[in-house]
C-alpha cells in the first residue's frame, strides 16, 4: 500500500476510524435486531403451543361451529340444548332419573346400558328412566350421527360444549339443569358413568325404605380428601384453581344419588361457587354452600368406587360397582336378574 501524506490510498485516517465505528455500530444494531427476531419467534412458538394445549385439554370451552374459546359462563351455560330426551315429567314423573355421563365414542356402552340396568322399567311400582349426558363431538358428521341416535332412542341430553374429561363439571351441571327445568317432578336423581354397574332393584328398595324425599344426598362418602398438587396426575388441581388445603365432604363421582329438589338447588347456586374441573368436588362445594349434609344410604357399604369381585349374593346387596367392562355389564346383569327377578328383564 502507498502512504500519501497521512492517508492510506487517499482516505484519511480519521475517516477510516469513523467508518470502523459505523461498521461496529451497524453490527451492534444487526445483533440486536437478530436477538429481537429470535425472541419474537420464541414467543410465537410458545403461543402456538399454549393454544394447542388449551384446545386439547380445555376446561372451560364452548364449541361454536368448530371453534374453541374460553367462556366465563361455564357453570350456567346460556343457550338451548342440542338434544333433549322424550320424557314427560308432568304426566308420568319418574321416581328415579339415572344420568349417565359419556362421550360420543361410547355408543357400545350406551347400547349395553340400554339393554341392562338402564332400560326403562318399573320397580316396586316406581318408574325408572335412564338418560345420557353428552357434549359436542369433534365434527359435523359425528353430530349428525348423534342426532340420529337421539332421534332413535330419545334418551340423550346434549349441549354445545367441548366433550372432554375436564368438562365433566359442565356435563353434570347440564344434567342438573335438565332436572331443574324439565323434570322437577321426579323424586330422585342419580349421576353415574358408563363403567359402573348399577343395581337399580336394590337402589329403589333402599330409597323407598329411607322415606326421605327432600334435602337428600348419598353415595360413597369422601369426608377427608385434599387436593392433589402433583402435576401430571389426572386429578391435579393447582392452588390457583383451588387454594384450600382440604375439600368439603363430597361423594365419589362414580355414582351418587340425590333428591330432585337438591338438584335444583345445586343448579341455582352453582353460579356463585368457584369452578373446579373435578365434578364430584364441585358438587361437594355446592352442597357445602347449601349446608346440605351427606348421608349414608344404608348401614352397610353399598356404593363401591372400585372394582369388586362378582357374585350374585354380593351384587344383590350393592348399589354401584366401578370398573366394569361392557361384557361384564351384560353378564352380571343377566345373572343378577335371573336370580332375583325370575329372569324377567
Amino acid at each position: 500500500m502507498m502512504k500519501m501524506r497521512g492517508t492510506w490510498l487517499g482516505v484519511s485516517l480519521g475517516h477510516l476510524l469513523a467508518l470502523g465505528h459505523e461498521h461496529k455500530w451497524r453490527n451492534m444494531v444487526d445483533c440486536r435486531k437478530f436477538r429481537l427476531f429470535v425472541c419474537l419467534v420464541g414467543l410465537s412458538s410458545a403461543s402456538l403451543w399454549v393454544f394447542h394445549a388449551w384446545t386439547e385439554f380445555c376446561m372451560f370451552c364452548e364449541s361454536s361451529q368448530g371453534d374453541l374459546f374460553p367462556t366465563e359462563t361455564f357453570r350456567r351455560m346460556e343457550g338451548n340444548f342440542s338434544q333433549l330426551p322424550d320424557v314427560d315429567c308432568h304426566k308420568n314423573p319418574p321416581f328415579l332419573v339415572l344420568l349417565v355421563a359419556c362421550s360420543f365414542q361410547q355408543l357400545d356402552a350406551r347400547m349395553v346400558i340400554r339393554h341392562t340396568w338402564g332400560k326403562e322399567r318399573t320397580v316396586a311400582g316406581k318408574r325408572l328412566v335412564t338418560l345420557f349426558l353428552l357434549g359436542s363431538p369433534g365434527n359435523a358428521s359425528q353430530q349428525a350421527d348423534m342426532a340420529a341416535e337421539s332421534q332413535s332412542y330419545r334418551d340423550i341430553i346434549q349441549k354445545n360444549f367441548t366433550d372432554t374429561y375436564y368438562n365433566l363439571t359442565l356435563k353434570t351441571m347440564m344434567g342438573m339443569e335438565w332436572i331443574h327445568r324439565f323434570c322437577p317432578q321426579s323424586s330422585f336423581v342419580m349421576k353415574t358413568d358408563t363403567d359402573v354397574f348399577v343395581n337399580v332393584f336394590y337402589l329403589t328398595e333402599l330409597l323407598l325404605r329411607k322415606k326421605k324425599s327432600t334435602g337428600f344426598f348419598t353415595g360413597f362418602l369422601k369426608l377427608h380428601e385434599y387436593p392433589i398438587r402433583t402435576r401430571g396426575s389426572k386429578w391435579y388441581v393447582s392452588r390457583e384453581e383451588y387454594p384450600g388445603t382440604t375439600y368439603p365432604p363430597f361423594c365419589s363421582g362414580t355414582g351418587y344419588v340425590l333428591s330432585s329438589d337438591v338438584a335444583s338447588q345445586i343448579y341455582k347456586i352453582s353460579g356463585s361457587v368457584p369452578f373446579i374441573k373435578l365434578e364430584d368436588v364441585f358438587i361437594g362445594l355446592c352442597l357445602d354452600k347449601l349446608k346440605i349434609q351427606l348421608e349414608e344410604l344404608h348401614s352397610e357399604q353399598t356404593f363401591f368406587p372400585e372394582r369388586i369381585r362378582f357374585s350374585v349374593p354380593r351384587f344383590r346387596k350393592i348399589v354401584t360397582c366401578h370398573g366394569i367392562k361392557l361384557s361384564e355389564q351384560l353378564s352380571y346383569w343377566n345373572h343378577l336378574v335371573a336370580a332375583t327377578q325370575g329372569g324377567v328383564l
